[in-house]
């Protein structure tokens, strides 16, 4: 009888469990399960935030161990949590829900293996990575030693060809001792990326624009031919300008541009190498870095100038711990990563910016960008964690810089930068100042990615990281190396963006939304006159158009985002084409005769 009874008790506990095990998870379940996800990974989520806050702040073995460990526990959970989901696929459930299902899948941009020992090789190579970059230095001919605020200075204003190719080499020689570890790296997010179900890693990257990862692609190429002929009457112009400064042995009149003549290190934007351009001396009316000078303006005054326009929207001042725990210069004992970021320690209030910023026109742009992420962190502070952020990362990129486009003549005078705004006919110079740094970005912007894509796909092999790179530089941009370079080299680890994992189509996304979101904001505020010389300064219309995009965080899909602001809900590179139109038709004259392109 006894046994009896055992056996009874055993049937009724194995009937239980594969009950369970069969038994479909319902929506209330599913919404339990979240709940509880959510309030781990936003609790995850601070403390990742504060190691790595003072790893890249201070820079030492210590830091970097502390940052892996907690980067470790991240990806453990959120690994674990993405394994745990999978019960309630296929589950019908209401559209939040399900899109926060989907957002928990997007959550690593570096997904790693389930194994432990294989997800701590994972983090221990990323913050490794990060921690190189922001060591990078190396010495020069005169036994100096430069890190990156010494290499962008001089090259925003070396004009000495030799030299220039001296600083480049230098700065491209932080990259090689990246390599191994970067190989090893792709191979293990990849392997993350497919037991999440993911063919690789870019395929994840690319899934979360609420399209088909293809079809996302193919947007991008759409985006990218709506302004190719705009980037290539700029190129051409350019190249001319400079072929004539250096000599055609130098610069070639038809062929492709050497990247170390282009004023920055990675040739990303043009903007340093405006006076060799040919326009007269002031042609623009005015120098912003030295308006900023003449107001004996510090890093703190800067970022003054940044909030104000935000408050003039109708948004609330920045909290005081803003101002006390941000970086806003280079410290003279430590190491720190200079990368210019905006933090969101604790997805309150805790809001930072991380910059070693210098009195120039550049920064004072880049302070209006970073404060972008702020204040559209602190919009979305309300929704529930996995809405937490950009409604997609290019909307999170372009914010700031769409305030940052407001920056005209007639901005400048309101706030007393400037004391005249210049005529009409100074358009031109101001138009070609903001092309060499709006449009000669955008094929830098598409081709990190679309290098790193065909790497995580297999389609470039370890043996050929260089001369693809190479390849696809010379494809979109137009620029080839001051020097042979071989497989020795890894040319990719020199850009912030590669070693630090960070996914870089946002930022060609963000050049072209900034444009439309700008069109509308100066729509909303009444504006009538050239698209150029808008600004929506002080105008509480377009705040409150503004802050109705920026609450929705990531809660919609990007597209009902874009109709928030904009009334289209497709992006659309016509705004960054009527905004330069006046410019285009004067290259197109200056370049009759030319040969356009490479």
């Amino acid at each position: 009888m006894k046994m009896f009874l055992l056996f009874a008790l055993f049937c009724f506990a194995f009937a239980a469990i594969l009950e369970a095990q069969t038994k479909k998870p319902t929506v209330a379940e599913a919404e339990q399960f979240m709940n509880k996800a959510e309030a781990r990974l936003a609790e995850l989520s601070v403390k990742g935030n504060q190691a790595n806050w003072i790893h890249e702040n201070f820079i030492t073995d210590d830091s970097e161990a502390i940052a892996a460990a907690v980067n470790d526990e991240q990806t453990a959970v959120t690994t674990e949590l993405v394994e745990g989901a999978k019960r309630f696929d296929g589950l019908k459930m209401p559209a939040d829900l399900e899109r926060k299902f989907l957002l928990l899948k997007l959550q690593l941009v570096a997904p790693a293996p389930k194994d432990p020992k294989l997800r701590k090789e994972l983090t221990t190579i990323a913050v490794s990575l990060d921690s190189d970059y922001g060591k990078g230095k190396f010495k020069d001919s005169t036994g100096k030693t430069l890190d990156v605020n010494d290499v962008e200075n001089i090259m925003a204003e070396n004009r000495d060809p030799a030299r220039l190719k001296e600083i480049w080499l230098g700065w491209h020689s932080i990259g090689a001792p990246m390599r191994e570890r970067y190989a090893r790296f792709v191979d293990l997010s990849n392997q993350g990326a497919r037991e999440l179900g993911f063919k690789d890693t870019g395929v994840l990257w690319r899934a979360g624009y609420d399209m088909p990862p293809e079809q996302f692609s193919a947007d991008v190429d759409r985006l990218w031919e709506q302004v190719r002929p705009l980037y290539l009457s700029l190129y051409t112009f350019v190249r001319a300008r400079l072929s004539q400064k250096y000599g055609p042995n130098v610069v070639p009149p038809d062929g492709p541009i050497p990247a170390h003549l282009l004023g920055n290190p990675w040739a990303q934007t043009w903007g340093n190498i405006y006076p060799l351009l040919g326009l007269p001396e002031n042609s623009s009316g005015y120098d912003l870095t030295q308006l900023l000078r003449a107001k004996n303006l510090d890093a703190h005054g800067m970022v003054k100038y940044g909030e104000n326009f935000y408050t003039s929207l109708g948004f609330a001042p920045l909290p005081k711990t803003f101002w006390e725990r941000s970086l806003f210069t280079k410290p003279a004992d430590r190491e720190v990563v200079c990368h210019a970021s905006a933090w969101d320690i604790d997805n309150k209030d805790d809001i930072r910016i991380k910059m070693c910023i210098q009195i120039k026109d550049e920064d004072f742009v880049t302070i209006h960008h970073e404060l972008g992420h702020n204040f559209y962190q602190r919009a979305y502070k309300n929704q529930p964690y996995l809405f937490e952020n950009g409604a997609n990362d290019g909307f999170q990129e372009a914010i700031g810089d769409t305030i940052a486009l407001a920056i005209t003549p007639e901005y400048l005078k309101k706030i007393g930068l400037l004391e005249t705004i210049p005529p009409a006919d100074a358009d031109i110079p101001l138009l070609l100042k903001q092309a060499l740094d709006k449009v000669a970005f955008l094929p830098f912007g598409i081709m990190i990615d679309q290098w790193r894509w065909k790497v995580f796909s297999g389609e470039i092999k370890t043996a050929d990281y260089n001369k693809a790179w190479w390849d696809l530089r010379l494809k979109y941009q137009g620029v080839v190396p001051p020097a042979p370079r071989t497989e020795a080299d890894f040319d990719p680890g020199a850009k912030y963006h590669v070693p630090g994992n960070v996914p870089y189509t946002r930022y060609f996304l963000a050049f072209i939304y900034q444009f439309q979101f700008y069109r509308a904001l100066c729509k909303e505020a009444g504006y009538t006159g050239p698209l150029n010389r808008c600004t929506f300064f002080d105008s509480k219309e377009a705040g409150t158009k503004f802050n109705k995009m920026l609450e929705m965080g990531q809660s919609k899909p990007w597209p009902d985002a874009m109709e928030a602001l904009t009334g289209e809900r497709q992006a659309d590179a016509s705004a960054i084409l009527d905004y330069f139109a006046p410019l285009k038709t004067w290259l197109d004259e200056q370049n009759k005769g030319m040969k356009v392109g490479w």
